[in-house]
């Protein structure tokens, strides 16, 4: 019979993907795990790959579709090519013997004795999963299968609709996948419990409002209606839910660099000659990473579901950046295990394949904490929004001279020095305002001093 392929789930909280290009056209053949589709979300551009091998039915997108996850897409043939239904042979019918068709034993005839049973045959061992056919997973996930060296039907999957996940993967690779219940299906985990609100939403005069309409802006002059496609549709869903879940709350403040600029100035021409480049936001991650380890609350999330602050042992830092098709925000992974040459070598070039679309979704997932810098751009301060699900940002402005007093009341001094601004938005639910005070006097101690700076590393 027809198969459908679905937009498989992509993972961290991505519910749809806009068709940046078809690969391919009706009555194909494809390959299994060949390119068919392109797909952008909010995280990257991921090339989707056929999970069969076939010829191509029906394709029910084109360029430019918003798709959701669940949506078919693609509509391949049955094996002989027809993409109608097959007919399969109905069984037949099993005789079974009832009380009313049991032939009686003659009374004058004693019952024989019935022969022990025949022990049957034993059934093949089925992989863990129990499925027959292509499994549902993501292409980063797939990728991931690959590498470790994973058949994915022998996975146990954990995703809604039987979908494998990444974690499934590495929990199986690891030896951890749970063991699978009878019938060669996975065990099924304990209803998550939630909490019910004290007061219905409706009943509640704080309850939110939904938008008015908006006016007829023609009345008043020219106009133009502009998609909010890709990213910036994207951004926007993903801004609207971090604002509307998280009470955010700031804390600023200003760090002297001078030193650590004289620091950067003396060393930035070897890294150039390496290839790399050292920014100052190579410096605030190391800063930060610092800063995440004395306090821990600030890389972690908050599980609403079970009231649970999930703390991570691993620092993976998200580092915004501008591109043409919007923020994005690629992550440094392992920032704590890196040097600074390290990072000075590593950062541009994730910002170029960044900007150029070359990122994975894989290597745009699994953030902990983000810093935005937009220093180069100019402005002296700005509010950051926390990007959900972590709990704090850290935003930098950019560095002035600045007249600076020193001294006491009998001798005092007004010296010219470089000032940072900074300002840490975080989770008001998680976090309070002492420890981000205290957390960005950690950052600032290790950018003023960069004898200090090198101990961190």
């Amino acid at each position: 019979m027809p198969r459908e392929f679905k937009l498989p789930d992509l993972g961290e909280g991505i519910h749809e993907g806009e068709i940046v290009d078809v690969l391919i056209s009706a009555g194909d053949e494809v390959k299994e795990d060949q390119p068919i589709l392109v797909v952008e979300t909010d995280k990257a551009t991921s090339e989707i790959p056929s999970p069969y091998t076939g010829k191509v039915a029906e394709i029910r997108v084109k360029k430019g579709d918003q798709v959701q996850v669940g949506e078919v897409m693609v509509v391949f043939a049955d094996a002989e090519g027809t993409g109608v239904p097959e007919k399969r042979a109905e069984p037949s019918p099993v005789e079974v013997s009832t009380p009313e068709t049991v032939p009686a034993t003659p009374p004058t005839q004693e019952a024989p004795t019935p022969a022990p049973p025949t022990p049957a045959p034993p059934t093949p061992a089925q992989p863990p999963s129990g499925r027959d056919g292509p499994v549902p997973a993501a292409p980063s996930t797939r990728r991931l299968a690959r590498e470790l060296g994973v058949e994915l039907s022998r996975v146990p999957p954990s995703g809604p609709a039987g979908l494998v996940t990444a974690e499934d993967v590495r929990a199986f690779a690891e030896g951890k996948a749970a063991a699978p219940a009878p019938g060669g299906k996975p065990a099924e985990a304990p209803p998550e419990v939630k909490l019910a609100p004290a007061v219905p939403a409706a009943a509640s005069a704080l309850a939110p409002v939904a938008a008015p309409p908006l006016p007829d802006f023609a009345r008043w002059g020219q106009v133009e209606r502009i998609p909010l496609r890709s990213v910036r549709r994207a951004t926007a869903k993903h801004m609207a839910l971090a604002w509307s879940q998280i009470p955010h709350v700031s804390h600023q403040d200003v760090a002297d660099i001078t030193e650590l600029e004289a620091f950067r100035q003396k060393y930035k021409g070897q890294l150039k000659e390496q290839g790399g480049s050292l920014t100052l936001t190579v410096f605030a991650l190391k800063a930060a990473v610092a800063a995440l380890k004395a306090f821990p609350r600030f890389n972690a999330s908050l599980d609403t579901t079970t009231e649970e602050i999930v703390l991570k042992h691993y620092f993976h830092i998200g580092v915004a950046t501008d591109t043409d098709r919007g923020l994005l925000v690629p992550v440094v992974r392992d920032v704590d295990r890196k040097s600074i040459t390290d990072l000075a070598l590593e950062l541009p070039k994730l910002v170029q394949r960044t900007q150029a679309g070359q990122m994975s979704l894989e290597e745009m997932q699994g953030g902990t904490f983000t810093i935005t810098n937009i220093g180069f751009l100019g402005g002296t301060g700005f509010m950051p929004i926390v990007n959900y699900p972590e709990v704090a940002i850290l935003g930098i402005g950019q560095a002035r001279l600045q007249p600076v007093i020193r001294g006491d009341e009998s001798s005092v001094q007004v010296v010219p020095r470089l000032m940072l601004p900074l300002v840490l938005a975080f989770d008001h639910r998680v976090l309070d305002g002492a420890e981000a005070a205290r957390f960005t006097n950690v950052v600032i101690d290790i950018l003023q001093d960069p004898n200090r700076l090198v101990l961190s590393v």
